[in-house]
């Protein structure tokens, strides 16, 4: 990764911002590794910008967690831990069940219609277990019925947990033991939320995200075992 030209911004945002968007996509989607040295002429040269807007950048990811100062090395990039994750699942599913309420009050057979379309090409690609295309398919659906919702504070910050998420959401879905029922839930969601059924709805849901959370968490600390063994 020699340059990191910065993407031209249509909404003339301050340049510290779009550093910080950039980075901030780089390490989370391991572009940038865990354990890499952020040296700031270095990264200021590859982004074509001044040390003063890295620099903010830079204070503004290790408020989000994402680098640490370490002592005669400077900022480093930090490595997801487990309770990181819990914690990231934890935030974005209580957020989500907050969201429940909206969906059946604002749901059309429009949405429906276009909800069922999104999981007939998800039972395609369950029953061809294609892992790859499955699992971003999978957090689309998700977006899309929790954006019925119309709740568009709570949808903001979801979104922003969201982007950790994409990270290691691969290594829950691959299990296929629980891909599968969950892909069923997904059918039975939008049953609930097509006959306004609230409790049902809400009930499925909670069990729904908590047990991805647990797979992903289960499949995390499998890999790390893996590596450490």
């Amino acid at each position: 990764m020699n340059n990191m030209s910065l993407p031209p911004s249509t909404e003339s945002k301050p340049i510290r911002e779009i550093a910080y968007d950039t980075l901030k996509k780089a390490i989370i989607t391991g572009e940038i590794p865990a354990g890499t040295r952020i040296v700031e002429t270095d990264y200021a040269d590859r982004m074509h910008i001044s040390r003063t807007p890295l620099r903010e950048a830079l204070r503004k990811l290790e408020r989000d967690g994402l680098v640490e100062y370490v002592l005669r090395r400077g900022v480093v990039v930090r490595a997801f831990t487990i309770a990181d994750v819990n914690e990231i699942y934890t935030i974005r599913n209580a957020l989500e069940m907050l969201t429940l309420p909206h969906i059946i009050e604002n749901a059309t057979p429009a949405d429906i219609a276009e909800l069922r379309q999104m999981l007939a090409e998800l039972d395609v690609l369950d029953a061809a277990g294609d892992i790859e295309k499955l699992s971003p398919a999978a957090r689309a659906f998700h977006s899309r019925l929790t954006s019925i919702s119309g709740q568009r504070r709570i949808l903001r910050v979801i979104e922003g947990q969201d982007e950790y998420i994409r990270r290691f959401s691969a290594v829950a879905i691959a299990k296929e033991d629980r891909r599968s029922a969950a892909h069923q839930e997904h059918h039975l969601l939008v049953d609930y939320v097509e006959n306004k059924d609230l409790a049902s709805f809400t009930a499925l849901m909670e069990k729904h995200i908590e047990r991805s959370k647990e797979t992903c968490l289960m499949a995390l600390k499998e890999s790390k075992l893996a590596q450490n063994g």
